[in-house]
């Protein structure tokens, strides 16, 4: 099941794809279908989203087979397009990317430990839209591509056997980078950049991706392979996240959580090629999808 936010005549709300994914269906308009009211934002709704309940939408979802709206009429936006705090970002978790930067002063090597970090809500922005390049803050442009979990419900202090519980679902993230800004741990704040993150196009449900699996990860500049790897190849997996990220701090729903990027980001080439004026990006996951941007 996939859930998105969409634009359509000025208006946005959540909603989930056909079957088919051609067409849209409303939260709103599933809820009146089922004598329920669902909030119109699919960050509300994601708390109240029970396997019972999902069942029950799957099932009258079949029922209305012939309603939504085509998708070709509809803007998908950031499936969360203004998150409610930080997103949590995850550094050097495949060990060929944690290498190919050892040259950056204070990266380290290959972690022991986790490595985070986050990016404010202001930096989001949605597929198919403009990358800033911010030539006067940076010249350094980088993409990488990464999964993202989405946090189902509240919880702190979360056993590892227990991580699935809390998730919502994943969708897929290009961490957009300024390596300049990177390269001095005292410029932190400043790779929060507008529109230096962005997810999308959709939220893909965890009842059809379980625990444990290993998809197909990949960017392409222009066309051109430049990242490509599988999510099994994570140093630290999905449970140990949410498990070490929860430790004394709560998560909530709706919170996003990065999972780092492989190898093949363009500060790491020979020599390094960074993002410029017109570049297309696609960043693809296996089974979740594609996610496209254009550098301004």
């Amino acid at each position: 099941m996939y859930f998105v936010t969409y634009q359509y005549n000025a208006f946005s709300e959540g909603g989930i794809l056909t079957a088919d994914e051609t067409r849209v269906l409303p939260i709103t308009t599933i809820g009146k279908l089922m004598g329920l009211k669902f909030p119109e934002r699919l960050i509300d709704f994601i708390p109240l989203a029970t396997d019972e309940l999902l069942a029950d939408i799957k099932q009258v979802m079949a029922e209305h087979q012939n309603l939504g709206i085509n998708l070709d009429l509809v803007k998908l936006l950031a499936p969360i397009p203004k998150p409610p705090r930080n997103i949590f970002c995850l550094g050097k978790n495949y060990a060929d990317h944690a290498k190919e930067i050892k040259n950056i002063p204070t990266m380290g090597d290959v972690p022991e430990n986790p490595i985070y970090f986050s990016k404010l809500p202001t930096s989001v922005t949605g597929p198919d839209t403009v990358i800033l390049s911010h030539a006067k803050a940076t010249k350094q442009i980088d993409y990488e591509v990464e999964l993202a979990i989405v946090i189902g419900k509240e919880g702190a202090d979360i056993p590892k056997e227990d991580a699935e519980d809390y998730i919502f679902g994943y969708t897929i993230a290009n961490d957009i980078t300024a390596r300049d800004l990177q390269k001095s741990i005292l410029n932190g704040t400043r790779v929060n950049l507008l529109t230096l993150f962005v997810p999308g196009p959709r939220i893909l449900h965890k009842n059809d991706l379980r625990i444990p699996f290993d998809l197909d990860i990949t960017c392409r500049v222009n066309g051109e392979v430049r990242q490509h790897s599988k999510t099994g190849r994570m140093i630290f997996d999905i449970p140990s996240i949410i498990s070490d990220l929860s430790q004394g701090m709560t998560l909530l729903p709706g919170d996003i959580i990065l999972t780092g990027t492989p190898a093949g980001v363009g500060f790491a080439l020979d020599p390094p090629q960074f993002l410029k004026h017109g570049d297309q990006i696609e960043a693809e996951i296996e089974k979740i999808g594609v996610l496209r941007n254009t550098i301004e």
